[in-house]
């Protein structure tokens, strides 16, 4: 995708550009209409305060524009047509003293050009919309200017609505940085327990938000993300959540939620200079979270679990990549997702599946904790299945951390945390 008025000089500078969105629908229009009116290039440059910034470009020819390449406003075709120094459509540029007279023209070189403004709603000119010919092009007229008036009015709603999904994207990460500089998130303490005897096995760090608007965590975490403060908002739930490690009598570890990307950022090894112990922290990462380099992600793990950080998989068995996690990540721990546990006891499927996890784990060395467990009979058959753990709403609810004190005080499971 490129844009650039029809000029390419040497030595004109270059900015990596971002590719908007719907950009190969964009560029497959830009490509109908260059083909449709017999052109060679077609483009979209965006007026900056001193340059143009070439964002869109269709050029089989592989000529010497570029994406993102930026020309100063004053070189080229566009200011000019803009300013009414040249006609929207140049069938011949040797007939035209002024275009004659471009560098672009002998440069590129330019035989026939097309060229007209691209105006947001707001009437503010974004920039133009250009099409040009390494030769003559004598059966260019008006027509074809009105069809690429109405192609240019298509790009302008556009980029309108990319503009106002930029605007909305900056506020909401604004917004989210007011809460975060407010404390967000509050941590709870969802308990685990060993099986069958229901000792304190540890807690899962939670987090909650006592905010408007009203949303459950997991939205508040997907918001962030799609606002590009999402790792943001994972440090300081993190932080926030190891603030109370010291607090903690010794024992019970403390399950901490990460994704991938957290992990691949390095942010994570500030905890080792924070002066936490990290033998008693567990790294989740869940099944939903995508990975797209395991060797990466791997290498990325190695400092924190030399630490002593040990590793869970979380939300096993809800689909087909817990168990490319597993493989791959080879985690101490291995969390049944809850919509294996609901019903298991009364569920023949879910039982052999839980079963087959849970020898799978056992096998190479994985603790099994089942997650969501809110039955009596549920938890006994997780038990008469050999999962190790269990947490849910049956056992404890989320706790503050007053409450998960409290829960100290009886008898917990001690030894490893994975």
């Amino acid at each position: 995708m490129q844009t650039a008025d029809a000029q390419a000089t040497a030595g004109t500078a270059a900015e990596p550009a971002p590719r908007p969105q719907d950009a190969d629908s964009l560029e497959s229009i830009l490509r109908i209409v260059r083909r449709y009116l017999g052109m060679d290039v077609a483009f979209v440059s965006r007026f900056r305060e001193k340059d143009r910034l070439l964002e869109l470009l269709d050029d089989e020819s592989h000529g010497p524009l570029h994406q993102g390449q930026a020309i100063p406003l004053t070189e080229g075709y566009c200011l000019k047509v803009v300013r009414g120094e040249l006609p929207e459509f140049i069938p011949d540029t040797s007939r035209n003293a002024l275009a004659r007279a471009l560098p672009a023209t002998s440069e590129v070189p330019i035989g026939s050009h097309l060229s007209v403004l691209i105006v947001l709603p707001d009437q503010h000119v974004y920039g133009t919309l250009c099409c040009f010919s390494y030769h003559t092009n004598d059966t260019l007229d008006e027509r074809d200017v009105q069809l690429l008036r109405a192609c240019a009015d298509f790009l302008a709603l556009h980029f309108e609505n990319t503009a106002r999904r930029e605007r909305e994207r900056e506020y909401t990460a604004a917004a989210m940085r007011a809460v975060m500089a407010q404390g967000a998130p509050r941590i709870v303490f969802q308990p685990v327990y060993h099986l069958p005897d229901l000792h304190l096995h540890g807690f899962e760090c939670l987090s909650r938000f006592d905010t408007e608007p009203r949303r459950t965590p997991d939205r508040w975490f997907t918001v962030a993300h799609d606002a590009g403060v999402g790792l943001e908002l994972e440090l300081q739930a993190i932080r926030n959540a190891l603030a109370y490690l010291e607090r903690m009598p010794v024992g019970p570890c403390m399950n901490i939620n990460s994704s991938p990307e957290m992990i691949l950022s390095g942010q994570l090894l500030a905890l080792r200079d924070a002066g936490h112990d990290l033998s008693r922290v567990v790294l989740e990462i869940t099944e939903h979270a995508v990975v797209r380099d395991y060797a990466a992600l791997s290498l990325a793990l190695k400092p924190l679990r030399a630490e002593g950080v040990t590793l869970a998989v979380d939300d096993a068995g809800a689909g087909y990549s817990s168990m490319r996690h597993i493989l791959s990540l080879e985690p101490d721990i291995i969390k049944l997702d809850m919509e294996l546990t609901h019903g298991i006891d009364a569920d023949p499927k879910r039982k052999a599946l839980a079963k087959g996890l849970t020898s799978f784990a056992h096998e190479i060395g994985s603790l099994v904790v089942a997650e969501g467990v809110e039955t009596q009979a549920e938890l006994l058959a997780l038990a008469r299945l050999g999962v190790d753990c269990a947490q849910g709403y049956h056992l404890d609810k989320p706790l503050d951390f007053a409450q998960a004190l409290e829960r100290c005080r009886g008898p917990i499971e001690h030894g490893r945390c994975g």
